[in-house]
Order: structure tokens, then C-alpha cells, then sequence
């Protein structure tokens, strides 16, 4: 019988191999001129709407925006695997339904944030713009998974990961809307802040790089849920309970990341990967 050298384990153990887990983050970071930083546009339809003089009164666009591409590239890339085809992202302000959405090339993008949505959160403008700006900036980069994750879903309801990169990388940007909580819910797609921050706990379990790796697997091959368990040895559906029992009480604690070489990885069949 072949015994399996990377966790001395039998056939019917399925190994993670090392190369799916990223090294850490390095102690010393690339400087901002290392990144490969798009020309930043702005268009404004209305300069006289209240929107656009609540945006001007508490943004600096230029500001904002390369925070939003330092944000994207810092938690999803490194300089070895950052996207370098975006040449110009431009931001366009106008009165529109609905908040935001991101449309464009693979060149060029074009972020159409309302005017109004700014009106309606006028108390807490600043961070608002920042957060939305960040969301919509992130998908200028991201993967797709070969373009097999439905449009549909984009915005916090797929059961594809694409959506749920933008409100980590929010999260982790300091940028969450003051109703997002720690929660648990019936499925981990649940969408916006619950998976957002079950993004996060796996980055406290797994180790710096998890979902940056997620999103990487992304780039050549179409999204299955089965990546979860290649880069973690465990299908999402168990990482999701055990989630939930962790924000349910303190049996789950964050502690030495769980990688190949800790442990044997679960033993599983087949079967049982999808």
C-alpha cells in the first residue's frame, strides 16, 4: 500500500499540499510605489446636488481611492500575484436607485456611486463613501472563477466567494457600517457582515493568507465549494458550524493556526467532497 509522505497517512486521508497555504505577511510591506496603482479619474454629473457637496465636504477622492486600491491589494494580493491589468478606474457620481455598482473592462473601470444613497446617509457620510468605495473598488480586481460565479449573486447572497472578498476586505479596512454584527445564520452565504466575518475567524484559525488563497484559486479555475476544504482540510459546511459554536460560546478559541504537519487532516471519501 503507498502511505501518502506529506501527513503519513493512508490513501483514504486527503492531504492540503503546503503550496495553498501563503507565507506571512512579510514584517517589512512593499511601498506604495512598488504596486501597480491605476490612474484615478472622477466625474461628477451634478456638482449643485446635495450628495455631491456632502461627498466633497468630508472626501478627498484622490485620497480615497488609493486607499481603496492599497486595501485590495494588501489583504487579497502580494506583488508576485496582484492583477496588473487595470490601467484607469474612474469614479462617477450621479443621482441614480440604489447605491453603487462597478462595470467596465478589462482595462478600464467605471465605479457609478448615487448621489442620493450619499444624501440618505448624511449622519454618517464619511464612512460611508469610504466603505462603498472600497466594495466597489475591490471589484476591479477580483477573481471570478473563470466567470462561472452568476452576476446575480454578486452583491452578498452567493454562494460563491467573489461578493463576500469586498465586505472582508471592508471589514478588515476599518470600514464596516455600524449594523454589521458577529452572528451566526442558517448557511455561511448568508451574505454581507455574517460572512464577512466568518471570513475573518478563518483568518484567525487558519493563519494570515487564507482568504487572500481563496481568491487566488479563483484566478484559473471555476469556484467550487470544495476549495475550502483543499486549503483548510475541512468543507465549509464544518467550518460554518464550528463558526457559529464559536460566537455561541468560548469552547472554539482563535489559537496556532490549523495547517498540514499539525495534525492529520480529516479522513474523507470521495463521496464526501462535494
Amino acid at each position: 500500500m503507498h502511505w501518502n509522505t506529506f501527513t503519513n497517512a493512508p490513501p483514504a486521508y486527503q492531504a492540503v499540499p503546503t503550496q495553498y497555504f501563503l507565507p506571512p505577511k512579510p514584517t517589512v510591506p512593499p511601498r506604495p510605489d512598488e504596486w501597480p496603482i491605476p490612474t484615478l479619474r472622477l466625474r461628477v454629473d451634478d456638482l449643485n446636488h446635495p450628495g455631491a457637496q456632502l461627498f466633497f465636504q468630508h472626501i478627498n477622492p484622490n485620497e480615497a481611492l488609493r486607499k481603496a486600491v492599497m486595501a485590495s491589494f494588501t489583504w487579497l494580493y502580494t506583488l508576485e500575484t496582484v492583477p496588473r491589468n487595470v490601467e484607469v478606474i474612474q469614479l462617477v457620481l450621479r443621482s441614480m436607485p440604489g447605491v453603487a455598482h462597478t462595470t467596465g473592462t478589462d482595462i478600464y473601470k467605471e465605479i457609478h456611486f448615487s448621489l442620493d444613497h450619499i444624501v440618505n446617509c448624511s449622519d454618517r457620510a464619511k464612512d460611508e463613501i469610504e466603505g462603498v468605495i472600497t466594495h466597489e473598488v475591490v471589484h476591479c480586481f477580483q477573481h471570478n472563477g473563470q466567470g462561472q460565479a452568476p452576476s446575480g449573486f454578486i452583491e452578498g447572497v452567493a454562494v460563491y466567494l467573489i461578493s463576500f472578498f469586498l465586505d472582508w476586505v471592508r471589514l478588515r479596512a476599518g470600514k464596516a457600517p455600524p449594523h454589521w454584527k458577529m452572528r451566526p445564520a442558517e448557511k455561511w452565504d448568508a451574505g454581507y457582515d455574517c460572512t464577512a466575518y466568518f471570513l475573518d475567524w478563518l483568518e484567525g484559525k487558519y493563519g494570515f493568507g487564507i482568504v487572500r488563497t481563496l481568491n487566488l484559486t479563483m484566478r484559473d479555475r471555476a469556484y467550487e465549494d470544495y476549495i475550502f476544504k483543499e486549503h483548510t482540510g475541512k468543507k465549509v459546511g464544518k467550518l460554518w458550524k464550528r463558526y457559529c459554536e464559536h460566537l455561541q460560546g468560548p469552547g472554539d478559541v482563535v489559537g496556532r493556526p490549523e495547517v498540514p504537519g499539525n495534525k492529520p487532516v480529516e479522513e474523507k471519501t470521495e463521496e464526501q467532497h462535494t
